[in-house]
């Protein structure tokens, strides 16, 4: 099988194939996406009781920029975590929004974790992007599409 290109379907594909086998995921088993290449466009959220204490645990140098600002993609994402721990069920949201100044659509994926196979304790994250061209029509900031994996 030829190796996807892009970073959300691969993040997906391998939080399907071991969902599938009856269990969520461990953290310890998307320690590699956030420590290698593809961390750079990864975060993890630790998942805490009330939920809005949930916090970042990592964040990938591609979206650290974006801590900053509450309208940023990482905060976005933040946003959406609850809604995923308490669907127990992975979140595709795909929008346009600013990062480092420059707008750009993406596609990101959120993935319930748990170290338990009860309670979601981490939301994975991860994140492809790219800048808006010259040629498409200006892009309005916010979520295009979500849909329930």
């Amino acid at each position: 099988m030829k190796e996807e290109r892009r970073l959300v379907w691969r993040v997906l594909r391998r939080w399907k194939e071991i969902a599938e086998s009856g269990r969520l995921p461990l953290r310890d088993e998307v320690d590699p996406w956030l420590q290698g290449e593809d961390g750079a466009n990864c975060l993890l959220i630790a998942v805490e009781s009330p939920i809005e204490l949930s916090h970042f645990v990592v964040v990938g140098v591609n979206l650290a920029v974006a801590l900053c600002s509450t309208d940023s993609l990482a905060g976005l994402l933040l946003s959406r975590s609850p809604r995923v721990a308490s669907a127990r069920r992975g979140l595709m949201i795909e929008g346009g929004a600013t990062l480092r100044g420059v707008d750009i659509l993406y596609r990101s994926v959120l993935l319930p974790l748990s170290n338990n196979g009860v309670a979601i304790d981490h939301v994975l994250g991860a994140t492809n992007y790219r800048p808006v061209r010259d040629d498409e029509p200006p892009m309005k900031q916010g979520i295009f599409r979500t849909q329930w994996i």
